[in-house]
């Protein structure tokens, strides 16, 4: 029985799907490691402290920062804009928190009050200039 040597190009073509095969295994170990980091921290992001904690965040830095701009120029316009963004956000916190992917009315008061305190931010800015 004679053997026959691979020609050059079947050779590249076993090496590419050698390779091709490995980055599969790769590809699979990774989504496999990735799902389950996302699943992770999607959890903790939908968690109800998350969110009690971020507006606490929130509250001391629009006290610090709108409170100190209008000691500095005045104008109680971003401090109003700002505080009424911050209560929209706290008002968001008392809604229902679905446990679904889609948490309608929460979401979109909680953007709506972040929008005006961010506003309310940029009115400050712009008041300091």
């Amino acid at each position: 029985m004679a053997t026959m040597s691979h020609p050059a190009s079947t050779a590249r073509l076993d090496r590419l799907a050698i390779i091709v095969s490995g980055l599969c295994v790769v590809h699979c170990i990774a989504s496999a490691v990735l799902i389950a980091m996302l699943s992770a921290v999607g959890g903790m992001m939908v968690d109800p402290i998350f969110h009690e904690v971020g507006l606490m965040v929130a509250i001391m830095l629009g006290a610090i920062g709108l409170g100190r701009g209008a000691l500095q120029h005045g104008n109680l316009w971003p401090i109003g804009v700002g505080s009424l963004g911050l209560g929209i956000m706290a008002g968001a916190l008392s809604l229902p928190h679905d446990a679904g992917l889609v948490h309608t009315g929460e979401a979109f008061w909680t953007i709506v009050g972040v929008a005006l305190l961010a506003l309310g931010h940029d009115l400050n800015r712009r008041a300091d200039a």
